[in-house]
């Protein structure tokens, strides 16, 4: 067994340069006892317990990127566990390149969970770091000071994010788990862990007055506020002092609002209401109508899809279409535009139907869901598979566009819209590709999403795909002609 001292505090070189010269010396991890200096007081750095550094390239480990950054978070975790941990996935990656994607790993969870453990305090470094100003020389940079206590050794990891923030004056950031200074020219890093200074300035009464005037004691959730704000951050921070009593009111402050809200309309609402007045109502379509159908569906609100979307998508084509094609739901070009497949989908499907010679205008297109199901993420908006909820909701409005139309052929294009035809949960690959009976008289053809194909990451399997896609529509045509 060999036995290895490390500082253990953060330092990821420090850890990286031990595993690879035990790496390199085909030291299994079960032959490693790792400890930290912190917990074994009068204990030296063993650096004889550490193999010989190897010649360049002889039996050096690599691993994926994501160890990496795995790697470098884990290092800055409290638990004394993390370097044996680190080095039994180091050990193991090399036979299995993808053992980081296994979420049921013990050690890949473990090791995920102090990740995102350091993520968290770092995060709430960087909202709980309230600095102190400091008496400076007549003409000097403005100096401050900051105490923060962390869970884990983070203080490295997030003084360049303090740097860039506040690199116009001088700051120390103290922690019991070392300490960050810059002075205007370097930034200085030290482990040596430090005393709570004794410290108030005149934005203590600052932060207490911004926090009092935007307490809404309508919105107060004690659970969730101390979930973002836990209890051991209070005692650093000067608006704390205030939240204990901002609890204690919150129920006699929200009733005298409660007493203080309008009882009369605002200046401006007669003016609104009279500019709604002016506006001409819409002209109704008559009933039994494509067009009535349309109106109607306009206003659907019958799922919480209609409340984020632009607007409902409706089917179009001639009432008279001998073909209906079914797709999903609009996507995000499709939701703005107010017409089904338009956007890069709506494209593919363009050029195969143009390829087997059948005429768009001549056809009924519409979805299984009317409404765009999306997750916003920065200025996008990312398509969400509806769920059968969803899709039952919609059903409705499909199968009075079908009894409306009285179509020939109805095309499923993907599962959600052959669920929606036929109620039933089954496998495209089945059914596809050969018409099927259905009630009345009509014919069900199944084949994929247009949309299929455009995620298909293969070159040579899309090229594939997009040909046996084409070839489903040649046997539509065939079947109408």
């Amino acid at each position: 067994m060999r036995r290895v001292v490390l500082e253990g505090r953060g330092n990821f070189e420090e850890w990286r340069r031990a595993a690879r010269a035990f790496a390199a010396a085909g030291i299994l991890p079960d032959e490693i006892d790792w400890h930290e200096k912190s917990r074994e007081p009068g204990f030296a750095f063993q650096r004889d317990a550490l193999p010989p550094d190897p010649s360049a390239g002889a039996g050096q480990m690599s691993v994926p990127a994501d160890f990496m950054a795995l790697a470098e978070a884990v290092i800055c975790h409290s638990d004394p566990r993390r370097f044996s941990l680190l080095y039994s996935l180091l050990w193991r990656l090399q036979e299995n390149r993808d053992l980081l994607d296994l979420a049921s790993d013990e050690e890949v969870s473990r090791a995920r969970l102090m990740q995102k453990s350091v993520h968290r305090d770092a995060h709430k470094m960087t909202a709980f770091v309230r600095f102190k100003e400091l008496a400076a020389p007549a003409g000097g940079r403005r100096k401050f000071i900051a105490w923060f206590e962390p869970d884990h050794y983070i203080v490295a990891r997030k003084a360049p994010f303090f740097q860039r923030r506040f690199t116009d004056m001088d700051w120390l950031i103290a922690t019991p788990k070392g300490s960050a200074a810059w002075d205007g020219e370097r930034l200085t890093l030290s482990s040596a862990p430090c005393e709570k200074p004794d410290i108030s300035d005149a934005t203590d009464d600052l932060w207490r007055i911004y926090y009092a005037s935007i307490f809404n004691p309508a919105r107060l959730k004690v659970k969730a506020m101390q979930a973002e704000m836990p209890k051991k951050y209070w005692k650093n921070l000067p608006e704390a002092d205030l939240i204990p009593g901002l609890i204690a009111d919150a129920e006699a402050k929200m009733l005298s609002m409660a007493e203080r809200e309008a009882t009369t309309p605002l200046p401006y609402h007669r003016r609104i209401q009279e500019a709604a007045a002016r506006i001409p109502a819409p002209k109704l379509a008559p009933a039994g109508t494509l067009e009535a159908l349309r109106q109607e569906a306009a206003t659907c609100s019958q799922c919480p899809l209609h409340a984020k979307a632009t607007q409902t998508v409706f089917g179009e084509g001639p009432a008279d279409a001998e073909i209906v094609f079914v797709g999903e739901q609009p996507g995000d070009q499709e939701d703005l535009a107010g017409r089904p497949f338009v956007g890069p989908a709506g494209k593919v499907f363009d050029e195969a139907i143009a390829q087997a010679g059948i005429n768009r205008s001549r056809l009924y297109i519409t979805n299984a869901v009317k409404h765009f199901k999306y997750e916003p993420r920065g200025k996008r908006r990312i398509h969400q598979k509806p769920n059968l909820g969803e899709v039952q909701h919609c059903r409705w409005w499909l199968k009075r566009e079908l009894d409306l139309i009285k179509p020939k052929l109805i095309v499923a294009m993907g599962a959600t819209a052959l669920y929606s035809l036929t109620g039933e949960k089954q496998k495209l690959e089945g059914l596809r590709g050969r018409p099927i009976a259905m009630e009345e008289g009509r014919l069900l053809f199944v084949t994929v999403h247009p949309s299929y194909l455009l995620r298909i990451p293969d070159e040579q399997r899309k090229a594939q795909e997009l040909a046996r896609f084409r070839q489903d529509m040649n046997l539509i045509r065939g079947l109408t002609a």
